[in-house]
């Protein structure tokens, strides 16, 4: 681990500044890998394992690999060579710059360290390693700056099962150490230091070198799950070189004896931790596979679509008609909009059948064990009936949680509901939502949570009072036992910065925060925009994720709107933001109910299931296709 700061001597003592300026190791979480001295984490070039330095070409390698007993060489080549007093002159008094003496020592002169730099960089280029993928900066926009500007706090990684490390992120937090590249070098080859994490956002930590104390200048963010993050002891196993930054080289004489006391005891990554990020950036859905998908331009029906792309767990959809793949949908593999091929059947859904009569070529449908699963519920007994009254959040105004009614109630628990005041005449606005569904609520939860409830559209005897419109529609409410009320501990707390997506143009993900939290309900705020598009989230949704997700998956993440977008927002900016909800805010609906009159035509078919007739899924506006 030490080769590339052999250029230290090999005395056992270290300079007094080393010795007094030495601060104790906070203990850390224990489930990370503690570093130890012993050679089980990291080892030293002259122990009895790990790495050795060939004593005549500088080169580094692992100790059992070398040449001779003494295993002071790396091959038999070296070793006679060695043998030769002009050849071992020649070559030491070219790394040194001056007549060698007869110990190998001088090896441990400085010029070495640009020798051993040199060759592990050579080394590395003729070793075939898996490639990770690299981390992909997001143009003019930094998570860093904007959070260290802002001293805002972002939301833990294990907050999102959904995401990659999500559910194996262990205790990875401030005061781990990893080995990292050092820029603050002027050698000509890549070379690595030890970091620590000073402060950790979602994926993202503020690193800081070993050796610069409290000295904050040369501080750095980087993705923890790039390929550049490496856990203590990497570079002595892949033969890399550690090389002290040029900055504080000066501090002390005995580099070795100094990261020894930093590093013993300290926390650093788990060996296979890249493993553990590729494994989970690997998704079961293949491109070429067939799905059915709600019906953005029609939402009171299914489609079915073929997954065109896949980044991030997050899928490109094109409909099966669409002949130049234009007509997409985005959403995430575990999102409810999507399902395998003959669910609309199963539940007697609304569905639109194909024009195109067989499968293309190539196309295969996705297996039904891909997609999420829904809680089990049982219907037997006590369960929703069709006029219960509840509170939903409106999917054509994601800000605003509405009197809702049961229009239908299909097979497997899933229920077809109406925005009160707000239905077409043939219920083509209904929107679907499992019995389980988070988005909604018992009669009572928005007054008992301080929430604005929004009342049927044209409702006059305001304000709104639930007994009173109860007793006026001779209705009743859905009992309150039949709604979910699990609260999973998701850590989330307000004012949290995540990346969540744009559910009115779900294409989009955005720079965010959680405003207000409600049980297991979040309001989501997008920075730099009005708080009317808010949205209401639920904890567990796939369209949250931690910061950095966009940078480790290669999508494109929407910054924040510069303060000169919002001062005008009354103009260009904001004219152009409504004219992308004047599709889907409630107010609007009629825009997009015109749609549903073209509903009732020849390609259009409902499965039914039981007693039920025709039924429409009006679960979102936000998937009606936008202008640019």
């Amino acid at each position: 681990m030490f080769d590339g700061y052999d250029s230290c001597s090999e005395d056992t003592s270290s300079s007094s500044s080393s010795d007094e300026s030495e601060e104790e190791v906070a203990p850390l979480p224990s489930s990370l890998p503690i570093i130890k001295n012993n050679g089980q984490v990291y080892t030293y070039p002259d122990g009895k394992s790990g790495m050795a330095t060939c004593e005549m070409c500088g080169m580094v390698g692992v100790r059992d690999a070398f040449y001779s007993k003494t295993k002071r060489f790396c091959s038999v080549s070296c070793s006679r060579s060695y043998s030769s007093n002009s050849k071992k002159a020649s070559i030491l008094a070219r790394l040194q710059g001056k007549p060698p003496t007869k110990k190998a020592k001088v090896l441990q002169k400085q010029p070495l360290v640009a020798k051993l730099a040199a060759y592990a960089q050579y080394q590395a280029t003729l070793q075939n390693q898996a490639k990770t993928k690299a981390a992909v900066p997001v143009e003019g926009f930094s998570w860093g700056n904007y959070i260290n500007s802002n001293s805002f706090t972002a939301a833990p990684v294990t907050c999102f099962k959904h995401a990659p490390m999500g559910t194996c992120w262990g205790d990875i937090a401030e005061g781990v150490r990893v080995e990292v590249p050092n820029t603050d070098c002027s050698l000509p080859t890549k070379v690595f230091w030890i970091a620590g994490i000073v402060k950790l956002a979602g994926y993202s930590a503020l690193l800081r070198y070993e050796g610069f104390e409290n000295d904050s200048s040369l501080d750095f963010w980087c993705n923890v799950c790039g390929s550049d993050i490496h856990p203590v002891g990497w570079c002595a196993t892949s033969g890399k070189p550690l090389v002290p930054p040029r900055t504080i080289q000066h501090k002390y004489t005995n580099w070795k004896a100094f990261l020894v006391k930093r590093l013993t005891g300290a926390k650093t990554l788990p060996p296979d931790f890249s493993q553990k990020v590729s494994e989970s950036m690997e998704y079961p859905f293949k491109t070429s596979m067939r799905v059915e998908v709600v019906d953005k331009t029609h939402l009171c029906r299914t489609r079915v679509a073929v997954v065109e792309s896949v980044i991030g767990g997050r899928l490109r959809l094109v409909y099966e008609e669409s002949e130049d793949k234009t007509d997409d949908f985005w959403c995430h593999m575990y999102s409810p909009l999507i399902h395998h091929v003959g669910w609309s059947r199963s539940i007697g859904h609304r569905f639109k059948r194909s024009d195109i009569t067989k499968k293309q070529d190539g196309h295969f449908d996705a297996p039904p064990h891909l997609f999420m699963k829904v809680k089990e519920v049982d219907a037997a007994g006590e369960w929703f009936k069709e006029g219960m009254k509840l509170e939903a959040i409106d999917p054509l105004n994601l800000s605003a949680i509405c009197v809702a009614t049961i229009r239908k109630v299909l097979a497997d628990g899933y229920l077809m509901i109406g925005i009160d005041g707000s239905e077409a005449a043939d219920g083509s606005d209904w929107f679907c939502y499992h019995a389980t569904s988070p988005s909604i609520f018992p009669v009572g939860f928005c007054e008992i949570n301080m929430i604005e409830l929004t009342p049927p559209r044209g409702y006059a005897k305001l304000p709104f009072k639930w007994f009173d419109y109860l007793r006026e529609t001779d209705s009743i409410a859905a009992p309150v036992k039949l709604f979910n009320k699990e609260v999973p501990n998701h850590g989330f707390h307000v004012g949290m910065k995540l990346e969540a997506v744009d559910l009115m143009e779900p294409r989009l993900v955005c720079v965010a925060t959680v405003t207000r939290i409600i049980h297991r309900l979040l309001r989501i705020h997008f920075d730099g925009w009005e708080d009317e598009y808010d949205q209401w989230v639920d904890c567990e949704s796939p369209d949250l994720y931690p910061v950095g997700w966009c940078q480790l998956t290669g999508y494109q993440l929407q910054p924040p709107a510069p303060q000169s977008s919002r001062d005008s927002q009354s103009s260009s900016s904001k004219q152009k933001k409504k004219a992308k909800s004047q599709q889907y805010k409630g107010h609007k609906k009629t825009t997009s109910l015109q749609l549903k009159e073209e509903l009732l035509d020849g390609e259009e078919y409902s499965f039914l299931q039981g007693a039920s007739d025709q039924e429409s899924n009006g679960s979102a506006s936000y998937y009606i296709k936008q202008e640019p």
